[in-house]
């Protein structure tokens, strides 16, 4: 359904609800359209965080906190 910015402000309301049945609902300016009316969905869950899941899956040796060296400190600036 395209619908005109006038329209979609006299019955937003209903619009609303008809987008979040599946309704596709387009807003038009004039007669070109410009944007589109979507619900809103829930984000995938992620699962929840467990501390020392990666536990002596890898190892930091000293040399991790050693200063870099100047070429490399360098390339990370952008320098």
């Amino acid at each position: 359904m395209i619908v005109t910015v006038h329209q979609a402000k006299t019955n937003l309301s209903k619009l609303i609800a008809q987008a979040e049945a599946g309704e596709e609902i387009i807003i038009a300016r004039g007669d070109k359209p410009a944007v589109k009316l979507t619900p809103v969905t829930e984000p995938a869950k992620k699962p929840p965080r467990v501390p020392g899941r990666l536990k002596g899956q890898f190892e930091l040796t000293d040399a991790f906190f050693e200063p870099l060296p100047e070429e490399e400190l360098a390339a990370w600036e952008g320098n």
